[in-house]
């Protein structure tokens, strides 16, 4: 939606303070939807953002319905590339501390914007690119692997690897709600077994994100 949003207003010439102001919505609900912090708007609101950028909302909500003219996602969206900022914090898989990278961020990683909107069904500013260091989740992750982290997806259900903070450090592990737990309690696993998982209470973990993709150097 941020993309589609965004090329289309791009498309059609106008500021977002002139589609806030057509629609008679405040710039931030606009804002919010372009920078990836408003997945569920208000459907009143952006029906109106909708009928000044000349769309159906279903089209800014799926990429499905009509556009008047030219659909602004052409063949060349699919060629381009999105810049994913680099933390410059390693997160650890094995003694949990946090490794900070240099004083200045590392450089932008580039991924095609296609995949990323259509696969990974994510948005670019809430994507963060990140390295790791440890053995404790090999064969999955190695150590010097590059991961990218969704930080909108921060619930371990379904499981999955994620970044999180446990009260110790930054690490990279598996994590899975335990069935049945009172208060509600995360295993947090490694996949190699020379490790022993461990369990903490959902208040005790900060999960930063998940992870949808790792790059390796052969």
């Amino acid at each position: 939606m941020p993309e589609r949003l965004r090329a289309r207003i791009r498309q059609l010439g106008l500021s977002v303070a002139e589609v806030a102001r057509e629609a008679g919505v405040n710039r931030s609900f606009v804002y919010d939807i372009l920078r990836g912090r408003s997945q569920v708007p208000n459907l009143e609101k952006l029906t109106s953002v909708a009928t000044v950028v000349k769309v159906e909302p279903e089209w800014l909500l799926s990429g499905k319905g009509r556009v008047e003219g030219d659909d602004p996602i052409s063949l060349d969206y699919h060629n381009e590339f999105v810049a994913i900022q680099y933390a410059t914090a390693r997160p650890s898989m094995g003694g949990g501390a946090i490794v900070e990278g240099e004083d200045h961020p590392g450089r932008n990683f580039h991924f095609r914007r296609a995949w990323v909107r259509d696969r990974l069904k994510a948005s670019p500013s809430m994507l963060r690119v990140m390295a790791v260091q440890g053995d404790s989740m090999m064969p999955t992750l190695n150590d010097g692997d590059v991961i990218l982290v969704d930080m909108n997806q921060r619930n371990p259900v379904p499981p999955g690897v994620f970044v999180l903070h446990d009260g110790m450090g930054l690490v990279a592990k598996r994590l899975e709600y335990v069935p049945v737990s009172e208060p509600p309690r995360v295993r947090i696993i490694s996949d190699n077994h020379q490790y022993s998982p461990y369990e903490c209470t959902a208040e005790e973990v900060n999960i930063v994100g998940r992870v949808r993709w790792y790059g390796r150097e052969m």
